[in-house]
């Protein structure tokens, strides 16, 4: 005989198993809908302009992601403040993984500078994949009468404040990396800073400012023509693509050993699910023989690994940067 009470037990319970089987089913879904990845065209937002190593690497690795996830993926350089407009769109998109942003070094510099920002480096973000690191190089007009980096710190003193040298911004790697150069040399040159680096490589290469500290693979191309002399690598070694290039260590000057690095952010509270998918598919193509050739010859180094890798590297750059910039009492503009 079933009781009134008997029939509530079993009514309670019943609604014990409605409520486990929902959750379940929820919890299957929001999977589902991670593993969906990706449902609609992907946007590759790069803080940098067309020519540079991030913007290099979107268009490279682009059309080959856009096969395997047999969706459109469109590039979109998104210029200025060194890195934070791209930086502030990315962080705002929503987290679903199809608005990634491409960005370099200055995603760790930026913060030393300006305390005030529209994101945080490392709240607003879930790190995807490292692609590469690459050495930085310092080069000079080539009418300028120089041949070596110890001509070009002896014209230097000899002028000091009448050369200028131009970056693609304050604060980004370019520019920190020659102020410490000026730090370690006692030369006196004026930084000009533009908006971006074609800007800034531009008018290096008409003379109107007579250096520039590059990324090697941005410089490559303007190396080979002539139309720009590289007297030094920032790398601890020396690179395939400039093997006759010597490092700064072997100029005597090893604190200015200096990488850059090359990486994809999702906006933060992108599913994990989907992140491990894009990191899975980026190290894939960075294991292909021919794309690692491809950024070999532009003087990068292919990296991959775990999102964390990423992760872990922008915190210690953050770190790194700030003390430089106290060190060489450096300010935002």
């Amino acid at each position: 005989m079933i009781t009134g009470r008997m029939t509530a037990r079993m009514g309670f319970r019943f609604a014990q198993a409605v409520a486990g089987a929902a959750a379940i089913c929820l919890a299957n879904a929001a999977a589902a809908q991670g593993d969906a990845f990706p449902t609609k065209t992907v946007q590759f937002v790069v803080a940098y302009s067309p020519g540079t190593g991030a913007d290099i690497l979107a268009r490279l690795l682009g059309p080959r992601l856009a096969e395997r996830w047999k969706t459109s993926v469109v590039t979109e350089n998104r210029v200025g403040a060194t890195g934070t407009i791209a930086s502030a769109v990315v962080a705002k998109a929503a987290p679903d993984g199809h608005t990634l942003l491409f960005i370099a070094t200055s995603f760790g510099t930026t913060p030393a500078l300006r305390r005030i920002l529209p994101f945080d480096p490392v709240e607003s973000f879930a790190p995807v994949a490292l692609f590469a690191t690459s050495g930085l190089g310092v080069v000079v007009h080539p009418q300028l009468p120089v041949k070596t980096l110890r001509d070009f710190i002896n014209l230097a003193k000899r002028r000091p404040g009448e050369l200028h040298y131009s970056s693609p911004g304050v604060g980004g790697p370019q520019h920190l990396s020659m102020e410490l150069l000026k730090l370690e040399t006692g030369i006196n040159i004026v930084h000009v800073p533009y908006k971006g680096f074609a800007g800034a490589v531009a008018d290096a290469m008409a003379g109107h400012v007579q250096a520039m500290v590059s990324a090697l693979q941005s410089a490559h191309s303007h190396v080979s023509n002539g139309r720009l002399r590289m007297l030094a690598v920032m790398s601890g070694e020396r690179s395939d693509a400039f093997p006759g290039v010597p490092t700064m260590k072997e100029l005597g000057f090893p604190s200015l050993e200096i990488y850059t690095w090359y990486g994809a952010f999702a906006p933060a509270g992108t599913p994990a699910s989907t992140v491990s998918r894009i990191n899975s598919d980026i190290n894939a193509l960075l294991n292909l023989p021919e794309i690692r050739a491809t950024m070999e010859t532009m003087g990068m180094n292919p990296a991959g690994g775990p999102p964390d890798r990423l992760g872990n590297l922008v915190k210690s750059e953050v770190v790194r940067w700030k003390r430089v910039v106290a060190a060489a009492k450096i300010k935002a503009d």
